[in-house]
Protein backbone atom coordinates (compact mmCIF):
# COMPACT_ATOMS: atom_id res chain seq x y z
CA UNK A 1 0.00 0.00 0.00
CA UNK A 2 1.15 3.24 -0.80
CA UNK A 3 2.19 5.65 2.24
CA UNK A 4 -0.37 8.52 1.96
CA UNK A 5 1.40 12.07 1.77
CA UNK A 6 1.47 14.32 4.31
CA UNK A 7 1.72 17.34 2.29
CA UNK A 8 -0.94 19.48 2.04
CA UNK A 9 -2.99 19.42 -1.16
CA UNK A 10 -3.15 22.26 -4.17
CA UNK A 11 -6.98 22.47 -3.49
CA UNK A 12 -6.67 22.84 0.21
CA UNK A 13 -3.62 25.31 0.98
CA UNK A 14 -1.94 23.82 4.66
CA UNK A 15 -4.50 25.86 6.82
CA UNK A 16 -2.89 25.18 10.26
CA UNK A 17 0.68 26.44 9.19
CA UNK A 18 -1.26 29.72 7.80
CA UNK A 19 -3.02 29.59 11.37
CA UNK A 20 0.61 29.09 12.84
CA UNK A 21 1.85 32.45 10.79
CA UNK A 22 -0.73 34.40 11.07
CA UNK A 23 -0.61 33.87 15.02
CA UNK A 24 0.92 37.00 16.34
CA UNK A 25 4.13 35.84 18.43
CA UNK A 26 3.18 38.73 20.40
CA UNK A 27 0.17 37.25 21.58
CA UNK A 28 2.30 34.08 22.54
CA UNK A 29 5.11 36.37 24.31
CA UNK A 30 2.69 38.04 26.26
CA UNK A 31 1.04 34.81 27.44
CA UNK A 32 4.48 33.68 29.18
CA UNK A 33 5.58 37.20 30.20
CA UNK A 34 4.68 38.74 33.91
CA UNK A 35 1.48 40.48 34.66
CA UNK A 36 1.64 44.26 35.25
CA UNK A 37 1.24 45.27 39.18
CA UNK A 38 -2.04 47.61 39.51
CA UNK A 39 0.49 50.26 40.09
CA UNK A 40 2.39 49.52 36.61
CA UNK A 41 -1.17 49.65 34.92
CA UNK A 42 -2.19 53.33 37.06
CA UNK A 43 1.90 54.26 36.50
CA UNK A 44 0.94 53.83 32.18
CA UNK A 45 -2.28 55.80 32.40
CA UNK A 46 -0.65 58.85 34.27
CA UNK A 47 1.64 58.79 31.70
CA UNK A 48 -0.71 58.81 28.85
CA UNK A 49 -3.06 61.49 30.14
CA UNK A 50 0.09 63.73 31.23
CA UNK A 51 0.76 63.39 27.45
CA UNK A 52 -2.22 63.98 26.17
CA UNK A 53 -4.93 64.89 28.63
CA UNK A 54 -7.93 65.09 26.09
CA UNK A 55 -7.22 62.25 23.40
CA UNK A 56 -9.62 62.44 20.38
CA UNK A 57 -10.49 60.16 17.82
CA UNK A 58 -9.31 60.76 14.56
CA UNK A 59 -12.39 59.98 12.45
CA UNK A 60 -14.73 63.39 11.30
CA UNK A 61 -18.22 63.67 12.19
CA UNK A 62 -20.21 66.35 13.30
CA UNK A 63 -23.48 64.44 15.56
CA UNK A 64 -24.07 60.91 16.79
CA UNK A 65 -25.17 59.87 13.31
CA UNK A 66 -22.34 61.10 11.22
CA UNK A 67 -20.33 59.39 14.04
CA UNK A 68 -21.79 56.30 13.45
CA UNK A 69 -21.74 56.27 9.97
CA UNK A 70 -17.89 57.08 9.93
CA UNK A 71 -17.41 54.10 12.50
CA UNK A 72 -19.07 51.93 10.05
CA UNK A 73 -17.19 52.59 7.82
CA UNK A 74 -13.71 52.57 9.01
CA UNK A 75 -14.33 48.75 8.75
CA UNK A 76 -11.13 47.18 7.60
CA UNK A 77 -10.40 50.63 5.95
CA UNK A 78 -8.28 53.63 7.38
CA UNK A 79 -9.77 56.84 9.33
CA UNK A 80 -7.89 58.82 6.72
CA UNK A 81 -9.69 57.03 3.94
CA UNK A 82 -12.83 57.31 5.73
CA UNK A 83 -12.16 61.34 5.95
CA UNK A 84 -11.47 61.54 2.63
CA UNK A 85 -15.27 60.28 1.34
CA UNK A 86 -17.13 61.60 4.45
CA UNK A 87 -17.42 65.17 3.88
CA UNK A 88 -19.50 64.65 0.47
CA UNK A 89 -21.67 62.18 2.24
CA UNK A 90 -22.18 63.84 4.70
CA UNK A 91 -23.38 67.47 2.95
CA UNK A 92 -26.02 65.69 1.90
CA UNK A 93 -27.02 63.11 4.08
CA UNK A 94 -26.29 64.06 7.69
CA UNK A 95 -29.02 62.77 9.21
CA UNK A 96 -30.63 59.15 8.84
CA UNK A 97 -34.14 60.65 7.55
CA UNK A 98 -31.30 62.18 4.82
CA UNK A 99 -29.78 59.26 4.21
CA UNK A 100 -32.55 56.70 3.73
CA UNK A 101 -33.24 59.37 1.18
CA UNK A 102 -30.38 59.56 -0.39
CA UNK A 103 -31.01 55.37 -1.45
CA UNK A 104 -28.03 52.49 -1.75
CA UNK A 105 -27.15 53.16 -5.09
CA UNK A 106 -26.05 57.26 -4.35
CA UNK A 107 -24.74 56.49 -1.49
CA UNK A 108 -22.33 53.38 -2.82
CA UNK A 109 -21.00 55.96 -5.16
CA UNK A 110 -20.35 58.52 -2.74
CA UNK A 111 -18.20 55.73 -0.26
CA UNK A 112 -17.03 53.65 -3.43
CA UNK A 113 -13.56 54.67 -2.66
CA UNK A 114 -13.89 52.56 0.79
CA UNK A 115 -13.38 49.18 0.80
CA UNK A 116 -16.11 46.55 0.57
CA UNK A 117 -18.27 50.01 0.22
CA UNK A 118 -21.11 47.97 -1.30
CA UNK A 119 -22.11 46.16 1.58
CA UNK A 120 -21.66 49.17 4.07
CA UNK A 121 -23.95 51.02 1.60
CA UNK A 122 -26.68 48.51 2.23
CA UNK A 123 -25.82 48.78 5.91
CA UNK A 124 -26.09 52.54 6.09
CA UNK A 125 -29.38 52.94 4.19
CA UNK A 126 -30.87 50.11 6.50
CA UNK A 127 -29.73 51.08 10.05
CA UNK A 128 -31.11 54.78 8.85
CA UNK A 129 -34.44 53.27 8.21
CA UNK A 130 -33.91 50.88 11.29
CA UNK A 131 -32.93 54.83 13.18
CA UNK A 132 -36.18 56.52 11.67
CA UNK A 133 -38.41 53.92 12.61
CA UNK A 134 -37.31 52.64 16.11
CA UNK A 135 -35.62 55.48 17.60
CA UNK A 136 -37.37 58.72 15.95
CA UNK A 137 -34.37 59.38 13.82
CA UNK A 138 -31.79 59.44 16.67
CA UNK A 139 -28.61 57.25 17.73
CA UNK A 140 -29.12 55.32 20.81
CA UNK A 141 -27.54 55.32 24.03
CA UNK A 142 -27.18 51.43 24.67
CA UNK A 143 -25.09 48.78 23.25
CA UNK A 144 -28.26 46.30 22.67
CA UNK A 145 -29.90 48.92 20.31
CA UNK A 146 -26.99 50.04 18.86
CA UNK A 147 -25.93 46.34 18.04
CA UNK A 148 -29.32 45.20 16.39
CA UNK A 149 -28.21 48.07 14.09
CA UNK A 150 -27.36 46.37 10.47
CA UNK A 151 -23.41 46.38 10.03
CA UNK A 152 -22.51 47.45 13.92
CA UNK A 153 -20.87 44.95 16.02
CA UNK A 154 -19.66 45.15 19.21
CA UNK A 155 -16.35 47.65 18.59
CA UNK A 156 -18.76 50.18 16.90
CA UNK A 157 -21.02 49.71 19.82
CA UNK A 158 -18.12 50.75 22.04
CA UNK A 159 -17.02 53.63 19.79
CA UNK A 160 -20.31 55.66 19.99
CA UNK A 161 -20.65 54.70 23.50
CA UNK A 162 -17.66 56.26 23.95
CA UNK A 163 -17.18 59.58 21.80
CA UNK A 164 -20.84 60.30 21.58
CA UNK A 165 -22.16 59.28 25.48
CA UNK A 166 -19.50 59.62 27.29
CA UNK A 167 -19.44 55.77 28.73
CA UNK A 168 -15.95 54.38 29.66
CA UNK A 169 -16.27 51.33 27.12
CA UNK A 170 -13.09 50.14 25.38
CA UNK A 171 -13.19 49.61 21.76
CA UNK A 172 -11.18 47.15 20.69
CA UNK A 173 -9.02 47.23 17.54
CA UNK A 174 -6.22 45.44 15.80
CA UNK A 175 -3.78 48.18 17.21
CA UNK A 176 -5.50 47.53 21.06
CA UNK A 177 -5.00 44.17 20.35
CA UNK A 178 -1.54 44.54 19.41
CA UNK A 179 -0.86 46.41 22.49
CA UNK A 180 -2.86 44.12 25.08
CA UNK A 181 -0.59 40.99 23.87
CA UNK A 182 2.40 42.16 22.90
CA UNK A 183 3.06 44.42 25.92
CA UNK A 184 1.53 41.65 28.52
CA UNK A 185 -1.14 44.28 29.75
CA UNK A 186 -3.91 42.40 28.86
CA UNK A 187 -3.02 39.52 26.79
CA UNK A 188 -6.31 37.57 24.84
CA UNK A 189 -6.76 35.79 21.89
CA UNK A 190 -9.95 37.62 21.01
CA UNK A 191 -10.63 41.38 20.76
CA UNK A 192 -13.38 40.62 23.50
CA UNK A 193 -10.88 38.62 26.27
CA UNK A 194 -8.49 41.55 25.35
CA UNK A 195 -11.43 44.21 25.99
CA UNK A 196 -12.78 41.94 29.45
CA UNK A 197 -9.04 42.51 30.67
CA UNK A 198 -8.48 45.93 30.15
CA UNK A 199 -12.43 46.86 31.76
CA UNK A 200 -10.10 44.61 35.18
CA UNK A 201 -7.05 46.33 35.05
CA UNK A 202 -7.71 49.65 34.02
CA UNK A 203 -8.13 52.32 36.86
CA UNK A 204 -11.87 54.09 37.16
CA UNK A 205 -10.54 57.58 36.18
CA UNK A 206 -8.70 56.33 33.27
CA UNK A 207 -11.71 54.12 31.24
CA UNK A 208 -12.87 57.01 29.53
CA UNK A 209 -10.34 57.86 27.21
CA UNK A 210 -8.25 54.61 28.04
CA UNK A 211 -8.98 53.37 23.90
CA UNK A 212 -8.15 56.49 22.46
CA UNK A 213 -4.79 56.37 24.30
CA UNK A 214 -4.23 52.93 23.31
CA UNK A 215 -5.19 53.44 19.97
CA UNK A 216 -3.30 56.64 19.27
CA UNK A 217 -0.61 54.80 20.94
CA UNK A 218 -0.51 51.66 18.22
CA UNK A 219 -0.61 53.67 15.38
CA UNK A 220 1.83 56.03 16.22
CA UNK A 221 4.72 54.31 18.41
CA UNK A 222 3.95 50.83 19.15
CA UNK A 223 3.28 50.01 15.54
CA UNK A 224 3.14 46.38 13.94
CA UNK A 225 6.24 45.63 12.43
CA UNK A 226 8.81 48.41 13.78
CA UNK A 227 7.41 49.78 17.12
CA UNK A 228 9.81 52.63 18.23
CA UNK A 229 10.03 51.68 21.67
CA UNK A 230 12.98 54.57 22.13
CA UNK A 231 10.03 56.83 21.96
CA UNK A 232 7.53 54.20 24.26
CA UNK A 233 6.30 56.28 27.14
CA UNK A 234 5.98 53.40 29.00
CA UNK A 235 8.51 51.27 27.30
CA UNK A 236 10.33 50.80 30.82
CA UNK A 237 6.81 49.05 32.32
CA UNK A 238 6.34 47.11 29.30
CA UNK A 239 6.94 43.18 29.55
CA UNK A 240 7.82 42.49 25.69
CA UNK A 241 11.31 40.92 25.33
CA UNK A 242 11.00 42.07 22.15
CA UNK A 243 11.62 46.26 22.70
CA UNK A 244 14.61 47.81 21.93
CA UNK A 245 15.20 50.22 24.09
CA UNK A 246 14.29 52.00 27.61
CA UNK A 247 12.75 55.51 27.94
CA UNK A 248 12.71 57.11 31.70
CA UNK A 249 9.61 57.42 33.17
CA UNK A 250 8.14 60.66 32.66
Amino acid sequence: MARKSTKPSRSQPAAASVQNRAKPATARAAQQSPQWSPAEVAEAFRRFQAARPEPRGELEHISPFTLLVAVVLSAQATDAGVNKATPALFKLADTPEKMAKLGEARVRDLIKTIGLYRTKAKNLIALSKKLVAEHGGQVPNTREALEALPGVGRKTANVVLNVAFGQPTIAVDTHIFRIGNRTGLAPGRTPLEVEQKLQAVVPEQYKRHAHHWLILHGRYVCLARRPLCGKCLIADLCKWPGKTALKPAA
